[in-house]
């Protein structure tokens, strides 16, 4: 009984979404501790605001390698999603319009991807590789080298406004519903449960009645229709639309879902560890910023965080395999 109780408990040490949320509160009170101005409410403001793109995106994407595809044209899609609201925006059209035009743009552009992976067969990476490529140069086309700003102040005051006398930004608001839909749907739902069993393997799920195709396909919507979003509040927040504005982006988004347990191959992760991988990137960059680290020093700390999101629970599970033999 002591040895099944032992291995209980190792299991939960070793468990990758407990460590990497122990973590985020370890590295947020050791950078409020010894980086200034970390943990000032106006730095939380800030922190929030970097983090919304990312978080964003970060939701469907974990839904998306959870089945065991991935989408790496997320950042263009922003992109592209900016590109177009500058460039109707120039063109005298309303911003009422505008929104839902570039939604609905992010939810084509998404139903691109998904039709390659699930009509014609072709593997997610590659094809969201030439998406990346072709969204982003489509954004340049749209808007060229030029930059679109004077956006309605109403839009923009609200993206970078705070709730009440509170250092809490309003569109704090829009991470922590989609947030909750989002775990709703893959944790407490039939369609969460397909998600998981085609992720585990694509074959036995369909035998269970569960469709991969139309369930990937829409996935692929969903994380075009939210990569729009963030793309209408990155062009919100700094009042400027450019066929550039979120590039890279899509490294930062992988590395954070990876960071929160989800599994590169597919069948296993949760969304309360993504999070907590966002909240953890978000707060290393931001520490790093603020101690005058370069951009460069942030790219490479970011590809060591992804390595080491690979690496880690794999290396668990070998110790947690090691400790039953």
């Amino acid at each position: 009984m002591s040895a099944e109780l032992t291995e209980v408990r190792a299991a939960r040490f070793l468990n990758w979404n407990v460590a990497i949320i122990a973590l985020t509160v370890i590295v947020l009170i050791v950078a409020a501790a010894t980086v200034d101005s970390f943990g000032t409410s106006q730095n939380f403001g800030f922190l929030v605001l970097d983090l919304l793109p990312i978080a964003l995106v970060a939701l469907p994407m974990t839904l998306v390698i959870v089945t065991g595809e991935i989408d790496l044209s997320v950042a263009s899609t922003l992109g592209l999603s900016s590109a177009v609201m500058g460039y109707l925006w120039n063109a005298n059209q309303p911003i009422e319009s505008i929104i839902p035009l570039c939604l609905l743009l992010g939810a084509v552009l998404g139903a691109v991807n998904g039709l390659f992976v699930t009509v014609l067969g072709l593997p997610s990476l590659a094809v969201t590789i030439g998406t990346l490529a072709l969204y982003r140069g489509l954004a340049f086309v749209v808007l060229g080298d030029s930059a679109v700003a004077d956006f309605p102040a109403v839009y923009t005051d609200w993206v970078t406004g705070t709730i009440g006398g509170t250092s809490i930004p309003d569109v704090l608001i829009i991470i922590v519903v989609l947030a909750v839909v989002f775990g709703v749907v893959l944790h407490a739902t039939p369609i969460g449960r397909a998600v998981f069993a085609v992720g585990a393997g694509e074959q036995a799920a369909r035998f269970a009645g569960v469709r991969p195709g139309r369930l990937k396909f829409w996935l692929y919507v969903a994380s075009g229709l939210i990569s729009g979003l963030a793309g209408v509040l990155w062009t919100l927040r700094y009042s400027s639309a450019r066929a550039d504005n979120g590039a890279g982006l899509e490294l930062a988004v992988v590395a954070a879902v990876l960071l929160g347990g989800v599994s590169i191959f597919g069948g296993k992760g949760a969304l309360p560890g993504v999070i907590a991988g966002v909240v953890l990137l978000g707060s290393l960059q931001n520490a790093l910023r603020l101690s005058d680290v370069s951009n460069e020093a942030l790219n490479v700390v970011t590809g060591v965080l992804l390595i080491v999101s690979v690496l880690a629970p794999n290396l668990a599970r070998s110790v947690l395999q090691r400790r039953r033999t």
